[in-house]
């Protein structure tokens, strides 16, 4: 979902320099209009190209990044789930399991071993 989003935000600049392009090609077609005609075509083309560059890094990047971070995180948490779901279906001890899956978490947000055991102690 995010590599669509992001290749979109990469295609706005491209985007803009295209209406830039047409806005010239417009321009080019009026070059015999006085200078005040051709002023506010030449303006056309250039808004063309702010606001492929302004939808881009100013929208759709700043999103794609977010989703990115968000799936990101999310990844993390289904990793450590997985990890400890493989380690008990490879019959391991569950407090073997539960370390496998602890160690795949960052140290950020990783429990210490000894905080393991007593969430663990606690669950009756």
């Amino acid at each position: 979902m995010f590599f669509i989003i992001g290749a979109i935000a990469d295609a706005f600049p491209a985007l803009g320099i295209v209406a830039a392009v047409l806005g010239v090609i417009n321009t080019m077609g009026s070059i015999t209009e006085p200078p005040e005609v051709l002023g506010v075509l030449i303006g056309g083309a250039l808004v063309g190209t702010f606001f492929g560059i302004l939808v881009s890094y100013g929208f759709m990047a700043p999103i794609a990044n977010f989703v990115n971070k968000t799936f990101e995180q999310d990844g993390h948490y289904l990793g450590c789930i997985k990890a400890g779901l493989v380690a008990h279906i490879q019959v391991y001890a569950p407090q073997v399991s539960i370390e496998f899956a602890r160690k795949t978490l960052t140290s950020s947000v990783r429990p210490t071993f000894t905080e393991v055991e007593d969430m663990i102690q606690n669950l009756d």
